[in-house]
């Protein structure tokens, strides 16, 4: 089976962003089929191309695929308006490419929810099938974090039922994105919820561990690893180091990644000294570093819709290196830190309650022997129900049957 796979911020492993569509690829792979996937070039990602545009796109052979980059730059540091312009020059490039290929069946990944305009040409002038993947809920975030105008999110409401009408598949990473879908029009027979996995071969116990320089072995380290962005609320955690340092806390925190916030970020950072940045790691790379650390922090600003509408990858890796999780978010997240039938493995704290989250994180720096048995959990967890592997075939389950 020919599969065209569209989403415009993938990256290999050797990058430093979510790899989810570089699994699944491989996955349809290694299943026999011809997987062509086409993005574009996103801040922090790693395509496996080499080698110079031609035409303004070039590609070649990755992982067992076919890769196609787009030379069509974005990532978060940029303004609204460049991002927009980039999501909409992608879907005209992959819109050429979906209707002059011989396809048989289309999958477009979103963010961006324009991903969803090549599909739909491809279904409207080809007749090809096409599964729709919301990995984010567009418009509903946006319009929840006042991003954007009434407008543009009655333009992307349209967008968004058209294609989740259409689509001969939809998925899901969590039940409360699987509610707007169904909200839009998806019909629930051809709707199925993949959460995002944890690579239990990238991460784990079993990684070389490693620190920062200057970090004296004993000293416990909490990280964050993801966005600098305004949706992820970290100056709750800037205002959190300022607490534990008052409280005499040796905890020092450590936040890894790229985003609009960074620049303000690192000039807070200068007066604590138990607050520090680093750049976006490689994925193996950040695996070592959370093998050496010892908490795994989650954070988001303080709106209610992120509660059910997010499945951050960063907590799927964090509970498959063995790392007790302080997230400060209720709904789905805390509900995972809960642990079910694995006993639990982290602390969630209120939305917005920075004193809370310092609570938190000191009460774990204090008790080696707590944050080990937490760990075991997250581990433990990540295995039997978060194993990538396992979600692959499900979603390889959906391709072939929205083909057929």
């Amino acid at each position: 089976m020919r599969i065209l796979y569209l989403h415009q911020h993938f990256s290999t492993p050797a990058g430093a962003t979510a790899t989810r569509s570089f699994a699944m690829a491989e996955a349809l792979a290694a299943r026999g089929h011809a997987v062509t996937m086409a993005c574009g070039q996103y801040a922090g990602a790693v395509t496996g191309l080499a080698g110079g545009y031609r035409h303004g796109r070039r590609a070649g052979p990755v992982g067992g695929f076919r890769v196609v980059e787009f030379a069509i730059p974005c990532g978060n540091h940029l303004r609204l308006a460049a991002r927009a312009g980039a999501f909409l020059r992608y879907a005209a490039r992959a819109t050429g490419l979906a209707l002059a290929g011989a396809w048989d069946v289309v999958v477009a990944s979103s963010t961006p929810l324009s991903v969803a305009l090549p599909a739909l040409a491809a279904r409207r002038l080809r007749a090809l099938p096409f599964v729709f993947e919301i990995r984010d809920p567009w418009p509903e975030l946006p319009r929840a974090m006042g991003l954007g105008s009434p407008l543009v999110w009655a333009g992307m409401d349209r967008l968004a039922d058209a294609a989740c009408r259409r689509a001969a598949a939809v998925v899901a990473l969590s039940e409360g994105m699987a509610e707007t879908a169904l909200a839009h029009g998806a019909a629930a027979a051809t709707l199925r919820v993949l959460p995002n996995g944890s690579d239990l071969d990238l991460f784990g116990p079993h990684v070389r561990p490693w620190r920062p320089d200057g970090l004296a072995p004993g000293v416990p380290l909490a990280v964050y690893a993801g966005a600098h962005g305004p949706a992820n609320g970290l100056d709750q955690l800037v205002a959190a180091a300022r607490l534990l340092r008052a409280g005499g806390s040796p905890l020092v925190l450590l936040l890894v990644g790229a985003g609009a916030e960074k620049p303000r970020l690192q000039a807070a950072a200068a007066a604590l000294p138990n607050l520090r940045l680093l750049d976006p790691l490689p994925k193996p790379r950040l695996a070592g570093l959370l093998a050496g650390s010892q908490i795994g922090v989650q954070c988001l600003a303080p709106v209610a819709a992120f509660a059910e509408w997010t499945a951050p990858n960063k907590l799927m890796d964090y509970l498959a290196a063995g790392l007790p999780v302080v997230a400060n978010l209720g709904g789905r997240a805390a509900r995972l830190l809960e642990g079910g039938g694995f006993g639990p493995c982290g602390i969630a704290t209120a939305p917005g309650d920075a004193c809370a989250l310092a609570a938190a994180l000191a009460a774990l720096a204090a008790d080696p022997d707590r944050r080990a048995a937490l760990g075991r959990a997250a581990r433990a967890q990540a295995e039997a129900r978060w194993d990538r592997r396992r979600l692959a075939e499900g979603f390889c389950q959906v391709v072939e049957g929205a083909a057929a």
